[in-house]
């Protein structure tokens, strides 16, 4: 038990307010990189409702991928560019626990549709006679509600053990928002059990869903490998290359957040940085400009909106 125990109301963010002089440039690199998140994610929600040639199983869980991370953004950067250009950076202890509850939740979500794409996609390739009966689009959107439902039953949890007891000074979280290591640490209880128990539930978690990705690309790439035409081989593998980009991109930079062994140096606030903004930004550009149903349905809406305006 900590000495210096009281009743907290509010944290003070201390995120990169180490860097004074260039808190400005951060502020216009992450507020246009937010920008083409929104609008990249946006325009996926849009051509996938908006062409019906799109409206199947794959294209529905990218949907589903893109709207998750939309709102996963909206829990952090917003507070962390408000922060850049103010120097009260507090969040209440409230605020603090929905911030991390949404956070984990919709990461978490985030991981079990990748793994639900890659499933999707084994399916397709190795099931191929049997696949409009097994990945309907009724199907396809109760496994969109069991990924947010597993999501939120992990982060929950997590943030349940982290805030079940009282905070002690000094309120400050290392951090530009409020990450799970960063706030456990200021707990008046003995905290490192509580960090020890939500990081291995995190680490487990993200390593089991890569695991089964990595699990249904052997048996993709086992199948893909049979077929005997190159052209059927090079199909089968551009149905699968932006999503395995886009699975190596999240789960290396999850990796690096929540494998870093404590104690081996390195500012945990950039650390956090790939993970929380280049991540998302890239993910909508990945399945944008590398898939070709999405650029044919893009050239559609353009050639549409030309016709009407002419």
């Amino acid at each position: 038990m900590k000495a210096n125990q009281t009743v907290l109301k509010e944290f003070i963010l201390v995120g990169f307010s180490s860097y004074p002089h260039v808190q400005t440039f951060l502020f216009v690199l992450f507020f246009g990189l937010y920008l083409l998140t929104l609008t990249g994610n946006l325009a996926i929600l849009g051509l996938t409702w908006a062409d019906r040639s799109l409206h199947t199983p794959m294209y529905l869980f990218l949907r589903a991928l893109s709207f998750s991370e939309t709102c996963y953004t909206l829990t952090i950067i917003p507070k962390m560019l408000a922060d850049l250009l103010t120097e009260k950076r507090s969040i209440s202890v409230l605020g603090c626990g929905l911030q991390m509850c949404f956070f984990l939740g919709l990461g978490g979500t985030n991981c079990i549709i990748l793994t639900l794409m890659g499933y999707d996609r084994f399916l397709a390739i190795c099931h191929p006679l049997r696949y409009p009966l097994l990945m309907t689009n009724v199907v396809c959107g109760q496994l969109v509600v069991s990924a947010w439902a597993g999501g939120f039953l992990i982060s929950v949890t997590e943030t349940a053990l982290i805030f079940g007891g009282s905070f002690c000074t000094p309120n400050l979280i290392h951090h530009f928002f409020c990450h799970m290591r960063a706030v456990v640490r200021l707990s008046c209880l003995d905290s490192d059990l509580t960090e020890l128990v939500v990081t291995m539930v995190s680490v487990s978690a993200l390593t089991g869903t890569f695991l089964l990705i990595i699990i249904t690309y052997v048996f993709i790439l086992s199948t893909v490998f049979r077929i005997p035409s190159a052209e059927g081989k090079q199909k089968a593998f551009s149905t699968c290359a932006s999503h395995l980009t886009v699975v190596i991109v999240h789960f290396g930079f999850a990796a690096i957040v929540y494998l870093k062994p404590e104690g081996s140096g390195g500012d945990d606030t950039l650390i956090a940085v790939p993970y929380t903004v280049i991540t998302p930004f890239l993910s909508p550009l990945i399945f944008s400009l590398r898939n070709r149903d999405m650029k044919n349905a893009f050239r559609k809406l353009l050639a549409k909106r030309s016709f009407w305006n002419t």
